[in-house]
């Protein structure tokens, strides 16, 4: 983010900080909350306020895993990588449901989730990563037809996912934490010439803070030039219908190698989100957030195709800028020359399934020093 001359404001009072968060989402929230439980008094700023980026703009999915097929990350990551990054994604859905078992007010429900081929070509990839699965000793279940009758070719199902509403979420977490939230507040430069000083520059206030943790995710290429090419900004479109006479879906439903994925809400609506995959052009690297005409066509286009009984009017349309990292897993580490400057970002679209248990490790690396593990920005050195 940029700023001009004229906003400056020039007679911004300097504050003492303990731990400040920039970054108002799931991640950050998460991360103030695991700093709280050191004993650590925790500030977070955002540019906007709680959850406005992709934390209250996804479709609330809790699913176990990366956002590939099992064989397939195995193929790429290696075994050890892939069977830790699916422990952290148990972790961090743990972390979730415990908030929601705490407050007993956020919506939840353990629904299970489907993952369904659209595609002969598909069904045949499904039944290899069912496979790795089963010899992994995961819980799931194949099935070599369409567990939906809506005519996919196959599905694997696994029944410990579940679905959450993302924004009462991000606010049973930050509440949990105690932390301070000052909105509106732009982070425009961070500074680190003292050894164990941070100073932050930002719209209201000038911070000396002992440790800053970034959880900006898809924003942090415009905060900091060390995450260009790193972490791309990357939009997701979605929308929801009215309330349905009878619930169409029972699960968290997501498909074509998981650029499409829907679900019914806690009032009965129908959301559906993807389509990015049919206009890669236009929705890559980009942090404009809008409506994208052509994939809100092919969203109301694949109602039609796959679920045709969904009679209802669409009631909203939305977007939101994913951080998408550039070799798919999540980025913890610190900056450059500023060692009291440590980040979390580039979840690819799985902040709920990788993100809880991302945050802890960064907070026990920046204050701890604790090897993140496979999250370890380094390994993109």
């Amino acid at each position: 983010m940029t700023v001009s001359y004229w906003q400056i404001n020039k007679n911004r009072q300097i504050q003492e900080a303990d731990v400040l968060i920039v970054g108002a989402g799931l991640i950050g929230c998460a991360a103030a909350y695991f700093a709280a439980e050191m004993g650590h008094s925790v500030t977070i700023v955002d540019a906007r306020d709680l959850a406005q980026g992709a934390s209250g703009r996804n479709a609330g999915f809790m699913i176990t895993g990366l956002d590939s097929y099992y064989h397939r990350a195995v193929a790429h990551y290696g075994e050890a990588v892939v069977k830790e990054m699916w422990a952290l994604s148990r972790e961090s859905i743990g972390f979730w449901r415990s908030i929601v078992a705490r407050t007993g007010t956020v919506p939840y429900e353990q629904c299970g989730s489907l993952l369904l081929a659209e595609s002969a070509e598909e069904a045949a990839e499904l039944a290899l990563a069912a496979k790795a699965l089963e010899q992994a000793g995961f819980d799931i279940v194949y099935h070599e037809k369409d567990p939906l009758g809506r005519g996919y070719h196959a599905a694997i199902e696994q029944p410990q996912d579940g679905a959450v509403q993302p924004y009462e979420l991000a606010q049973a977490v930050l509440s949990l934490s105690g932390a301070e939230l000052i909105s509106s507040n732009p982070v425009y430069a961070i500074g680190q010439t003292e050894p164990e000083v941070v100073t932050v520059y930002t719209q209201k206030t000038i911070y000396r803070a002992r440790y800053v943790l970034l959880c900006t995710n898809a924003y942090s290429p415009f905060l900091d030039a060390f995450f260009v090419g790193k972490v791309i900004p990357t939009r997701a479109q979605a929308l929801v219908t009215d309330p349905l006479p009878e619930r169409v879906l029972h699960s968290c439903g997501y498909s074509r190698y998981g650029y499409m994925y829907y679900r019914c809400t806690f009032d009965n609506r129908f959301l559906i989100g993807g389509a990015r995959d049919l206009y890669t052009d236009e929705e890559a690297n980009t942090s404009e957030d809008r409506l994208n005409e052509h994939v809100q066509a092919a969203l109301d286009a694949y109602i039609q195709r796959y679920f045709p009984d969904v009679q209802a009017p669409v009631a909203q349309r939305w977007s939101g800028i994913m951080g998408f990292s550039v070799d798919g897993l999540p980025q913890v580490g610190t900056l450059p020359g500023k060692p009291r400057v440590g980040y979390a970002v580039g979840f690819t679209g799985h902040g709920l399934s990788l993100g809880a248990g991302t945050a802890q490790r960064a907070i026990d690396y920046l204050l701890k020093g604790t090897s993140p593990g496979a999250v370890d920005a380094k390994r993109l050195s």
